[in-house]
């Protein structure tokens, strides 16, 4: 499997329960389209835990894609950078209600 872990910041105003949706939304989509395979549940960070050692970023959550395979993660990208609908609407429902978003990316060996 291959992931990408989000690191975000919510957009001041915007309730967590409305991303989430939104996430899901553009998640259930690609799905439909073979383009990812899951996404996890939307976590918030513990900063005030001595196991937090990250000083670099302070984004506040995190969610986590599943692709099934690196392929499918860079065809996720290459049908979003189109801006083609209804993928360009799916996704700007979800970057428009983030800030500050650093994507991490790894696969299972």
């Amino acid at each position: 499997m291959f992931h990408m872990l989000t690191h975000f910041d919510l957009k001041p105003g915007v309730p967590i329960g409305d991303f989430a949706r939104a996430i899901s939304g553009l998640t259930e989509h690609l799905r439909g389209l073979g383009m990812a395979h899951a996404v996890g549940p939307i976590s918030a960070r513990q900063r005030d835990i001595p196991l937090d050692t990250d000083k670099e970023r302070g984004h506040q959550y995190f969610v986590m894609m599943t692709f099934q395979d690196r392929q499918q993660a860079e065809a996720a990208r290459a049908y979003l950078i189109q801006h083609a609908e209804p993928g360009e609407s799916i996704h700007h429902a979800v970057y428009s209600r983030a800030s500050n978003p650093i994507f991490t990316c790894w696969q299972d060996i």
